[in-house]
């Protein structure tokens, strides 16, 4: 049995069409959902400037200071912490600054979670390599997710600074004392919330490099 794909393009039936209005339905639903990303993107960065501009003096205060820079998440949101964690120790321009993913070895993510529970996989590396002073970075599209949440209070209690990136209304993420800045991206749609979650990413680390120059 072939995969349904009526869920991602509800126009696609299941008999057959004709190929050039079903290519022409296919590229007006991309031309929409990028313009529905876009519209997001400018909003959230319009509304969430003034916690970025805060997120990001900080951020650069502790940076200058020596501090090193821990993301994580799970999914398609260890991905995006990934590459916040490259984009910060490898940049395109600007000052590198030490930055490591802990959602990226298979190894010790399997080790942690067979041996100690999937809650605490970022927690105990947390404990085992972060020191009072150094940043942490969450992510989670609902903000919710309960390892991350779990690692962000075990970051507040080493004296960490630590940064929130959630969607929907926020979750948890959003009301917790353990986050110092929580940035929202308000829709309910993931891959439009992981899109735009990474533009977020993105001006939080250009911010940053502004300040470092300056």
């Amino acid at each position: 049995m072939s995969e349904r794909t009526d869920f991602l393009y509800p126009f696609i039936e299941s008999a057959e069409r004709e190929a050039g209005p079903l290519l022409r339905d296919l590229a007006e639903s991309a031309r929409a959902k990028a313009a529905t990303s876009a519209d997001l993107r400018t909003a959230t960065l319009e509304r969430s400037a003034p916690e970025l501009d805060a997120a990001a003096d900080a951020l650069a205060a502790r940076l200058t200071a020596g501090a090193r820079v821990f993301t994580f998440g799970n999914g398609g949101s260890a991905t995006d912490a990934a590459a916040v964690a490259r984009l910060f120790a490898q940049p395109p321009w600007g000052r590198a600054v030490p930055a490591r993913t802990l959602a990226e070895d298979p190894a010790i993510l399997s080790a942690l979670g067979n041996d100690v529970g999937f809650e605490l996989v970022f927690a105990r590396q947390l404990i085992a390599y972060a020191t009072a002073g150094d940043v942490a970075v969450g992510l989670s599209t609902s903000g919710n997710s309960r390892n991350v949440l779990v690692a962000l209070a075990e970051a507040r209690r080493r004296r960490m600074f630590t940064i929130g990136l959630a969607g929907y209304d926020g979750g948890e993420m959003v009301h917790s004392g353990d986050v110092d800045h929580c940035l929202v991206v308000a829709a309910d749609s993931v891959h439009r919330i992981q899109e735009t979650q990474a533009a977020v990413a993105f001006a939080l680390w250009a911010r940053v490099q502004e300040r470092l120059d300056g």
